[in-house]
């Protein structure tokens, strides 16, 4: 028997392999359709990275993982628009950087609630909880009433004295909180200063009681954030935050004895006393009056500290500021006591101010979520949509004269709201903008005449290392926190 030729071997074996290369083939084609249907399907007339069959949320979601939400939201806004499409944990997401559309949903009622890990903040203790995060819209009324009755009337005509006195009070001790190179960690000591601020306000428990909350807080903090990688120091601020809970609710506690061992109440009650009431009167939870008394006390503060520090970095790498700044100081005050001058007529002051929280502010975005369908600048936006405001961008790519620069010439003129929003507006604008613009005055008028204040040689805002997830903040580290104070020659009574 003769083997068989080439010929009918190779025909032998295609018409062998043929069901086997036609059910690759027929399968390869059905990917290939279910690919393009699926990516049909996503498609959306808002630029944006592309679907590819769920490859894309993957990947967007891992850069805000990565990168931080600011900075990815900085990165998609530059790449394809003022209005950009992106995913976030699987869910659609809108990142708007054009006032027009910023000032519309800032200043609409469909847009009140906040979008977050439900998990995540169930985490923390913010889920449904105070005033930051909570999209429980009756209970977020309900608390805003709280802050706002706190941070406005007797509370903003109080906070002029209890800054000069608590700033004041810290710089006697300065000394104390100087290392043997002549440096203060000026970020410790300004979270010292706003929550002892803070705490006069809005808690009043004993100094003692304070002191130990002071210390715990600024040091437990610092050594959180040296410990771990800084580029995931949310992981380490998180389990210090189970840790704040209990110490709030001690401090809560040491209140609620105050009030039921005192024999008459003040006739102004402070915040806290306002909300343990509400308690007693079944209108708020434990965990409510938790909640509402640590952001009022600790979260904004730490965010009033940060931008101060922030200042304080602009004011040395622009020392013709500080000169305009010493001056108008010493012509507003002179020989008068601090406590009688009208702080709205620190104009250069307030414009620097201003400069700093367009030029770096510590939160630079914030999210919503669509309530109601609407529609924003001719695109139409379903009801549940969630939303970035990139408020930071916004600020540097419209109307200022100088937006990529640091100068008070940005503020020359009155800017207008919709192009200039550092605390927002609208319905869920920040309630606590008025007293945060008299803290910073306060705070820096009493320093900056006492001292002035010089970063370790080499440091300024561009070269430390900085993060941008929830917030813009500096990495806490020994060098770029360590500030020298040198007095100056001026004093105010």
């Amino acid at each position: 028997q003769q083997p068989p030729d080439l010929l009918t071997v190779m025909a032998t074996s295609i018409v062998d392999d043929t069901p086997v290369s036609g059910t690759l083939l027929l399968l390869l084609l059905l990917c290939i359709l279910l690919i393009t249907t699926l990516c049909l399907a996503n498609a959306s007339h808002i630029p944006g990275p592309f679907f590819w069959a769920g490859l894309g949320p993957i990947l967007s979601y891992s850069r805000f993982i990565w990168s931080g939400i600011g900075t990815a939201c900085n990165y998609y806004n530059k790449r394809y628009g003022s209005m950009v499409r992106v995913w976030i944990n699987g869910e659609e997401t809108l990142i708007l950087s054009k006032s027009s559309a910023v000032y519309h949903v800032l200043k609409s009622a469909h847009y009140i609630a906040r979008f977050a890990s439900k998990q995540g903040l169930q985490c923390i203790g913010m889920d449904g909880r105070g005033i930051i995060f909570n999209s429980d819209i009756p209970l977020w009324k309900k608390v805003r009433t709280y802050f706002a009755k706190a941070l406005t009337g007797p509370g903003l005509q109080r906070t002029v004295g209890i800054c000069v006195s608590a700033t004041d009070r810290h710089l006697e001790r300065l000394q104390e909180m100087t290392d043997p190179t002549g440096h203060v960690d000026v970020l410790n000591l300004l979270r010292c200063i706003v929550v002892d601020i803070s705490n006069k306000l809005f808690l009043r428990v004993p100094l003692n009681e304070a002191c130990n909350f002071h210390h715990r807080y600024t040091s437990t903090m610092t050594d959180e954030m040296r410990k771990r990688n800084p580029e995931n120091h949310i992981v380490g601020f998180l389990i210090y935050l189970f840790e704040l809970q209990d110490v709030m609710e001690s401090l809560i506690e040491t209140k609620r004895r105050i009030i039921s061992e005192s024999e008459t109440l003040d006739d102004d009650l402070d915040f806290t006393s306002e909300l343990i009431f509400a308690q007693n009167h079944g209108e708020l939870s434990a965990d409510d009056v938790r909640q509402c008394v640590l952001e009022m006390v600790i979260a904004a503060p730490d965010t009033l500290s940060i931008s101060l520090f922030f200042m304080l970095m602009l004011l040395k790498q622009n020392p013709e500021m500080e000169i305009r700044i010493v001056e108008e100081i010493s012509t507003l005050i002179g020989e008068k006591d601090v406590m009688t001058v009208d702080f709205q007529n620190f104009r250069v002051l307030e414009s620097f101010i201003n400069e700093s929280m367009r030029f770096h502010p510590v939160v630079d975005f914030t999210m919503r979520k669509a309530l109601e369908d609407d529609v924003i600048d001719g695109t139409k936006i379903s009801k549940g949509t969630n939303i970035i405001l990139n408020i930071g961008l916004m600020h540097k790519t419209e109307f200022f004269p100088k937006p990529n620069e640091f100068s008070l010439e940005n503020f020359d003129k009155t800017v207008p709201s919709r192009f200039f929003q550092p605390f927002g507006c609208g319905p869920r604008s920040c309630v606590g903008k008025h007293i945060a613009m008299m803290m910073m005055k306060a705070v820096l008028v009493t320093l900056l005449s006492r001292y002035s204040v010089c970063p370790r040689h080499g440091n300024t805002l561009s070269s430390i290392r900085q993060t941008n997830n929830l917030s813009q903040q500096p990495v806490e580290d020994e060098q770029s926190l360590a500030m020298r104070f040198i007095p100056r020659q001026m004093t105010t009574t």
